[in-house]
């Protein structure tokens, strides 16, 4: 069982073909090329200069996307990097609520700093009315939330998220996926963060470029907490090869703007498509999602064979949802993929489960 989907090069090995024959629909990745400027950035790189330890340039083009002051930008080695400081952050502040079903990574940064955490139970029933309201809050010291939430894709309100900030002293907003919601940014978190010393919103570019393996994130916090991180962290925790590709996504707000929009447009009409299909199909139930991942839920029984399967015969990955706590066997999570890519999923979906 993995505790993060897109491990390609490990299921090749284990199924004895290559990498680029198996389609990973374990991991929610937009599925567009790279705009040409980035990839003309990269052939251009100086890798013998040490990389900018001040990330001066990539923390003034991320503030002017979002109209902050750069002090309230700090740049990181993927979202996961972030996870950890916050989390230490998080341990020295109390006890920290993890919504459930939720993602590992939280639990796993809280340990290594000996974080007390207990669950929040989600409920696991939801509409397609997005955004919607964040359910009630048990009382402790951190609060973790997600928006959009992962596994479930729903999206949370702005208005009932914004109170709990008087009710924690800290919290940590995953806003991961945002960028490639549908008025997702109207739900952010970001612009409350200057008035807010307890708020930290973590973002990350890897979903919305397509670009994992770059490992490119950015926390949105107070200075005096982002100043404290760097003085933790390695001295690069940024190369060179990522540097100069978030130089060059960033460096025009008008082409990210237009950017987002071709994503969500995607995750619009991808997500239409695919849930219309997947509810034809027996044995499976599609919940509503926001996002470009959807949760299936077995009618009955378990998912595993059916997971199995599709990696066996079929070289599709999808993500088990054992690793995420108050799932189990009966659920498995979909991240989008083209046209082509989802029409592959569904025959074999339908190989499956229709014979």
């Amino acid at each position: 069982m993995e505790a993060h989907g897109g491990n390609l090069e490990a299921t090749a090995r284990r199924l004895g073909c290559r990498p680029d024959q198996i389609l990973d629909a374990s991991a929610s990745l937009a599925p567009f090329a790279l705009p040409r400027a980035a990839r003309r950035a990269l052939r251009q790189v100086d890798l013998r200069a040490y990389p900018d330890r001040s990330h001066w340039r990539l923390r003034h083009q991320i503030a002017r996307l979002h109209d902050l002051d750069p002090e309230l930008v700090l740049p990181g080695n993927g979202a996961a990097e972030l996870f950890t400081w916050a989390a230490r952050d998080a341990a020295s502040s109390g006890l920290s609520l993890l919504p459930q079903p939720g993602f590992a990574d939280y639990a796993r940064a809280l340990q290594c700093w000996g974080g007390q955490q207990r669950p929040l139970a989600l409920p696991l029933e939801w509409d397609a009315a997005f955004p919607q309201p964040f359910p009630s809050v048990a009382a402790a010291e951190v609060l973790w939330i997600t928006n959009p939430h992962n596994p479930t894709g729903q999206l949370w309100s702005r208005a009932s998220l914004r109170p709990l900030l008087a009710r924690h002293r800290l919290v940590i907003c995953d806003e991961a996926f945002l960028p490639l919601v549908p008025g997702g940014e109207q739900q952010s978190l970001i612009p409350l963060v200057a008035e807010h010393p307890n708020l930290i919103v973590i973002r990350s570019l890897t979903k919305l470029y397509g670009i994992a393996g770059v490992r490119l994130g950015y926390a949105v916090a107070q200075p005096e907490r982002l100043q404290r991180w760097a003085g933790w962290r390695d001295p690069w925790p940024i190369n060179t090869w990522a540097g100069a590709l978030a130089d060059a996504l960033l460096s025009d707000p008008r082409a990210y703007q237009r950017w987002c929009s071709r994503v969500q447009a995607w995750v619009v009409q991808e997500g239409q498509w695919l849930q219309q299909r997947l509810r034809a199909l027996p044995g499976i139930h599609p919940y509503p999602s926001a996002v470009n991942y959807l949760l299936l839920r077995a009618e009955q029984g378990s998912l595993q064979p059916l997971r199995e399967a599709l990696e066996r015969r079929h070289r599709i990955l999808v993500r088990d949802c054992r690793s995420f706590a108050g799932l189990g066997e009966s659920w498995l999570r979909i991240g989008y993929q083209n046209r082509s890519g989802n029409r592959r999923l569904l025959r074999a979906l339908g190989a499956e489960l229709l014979q």
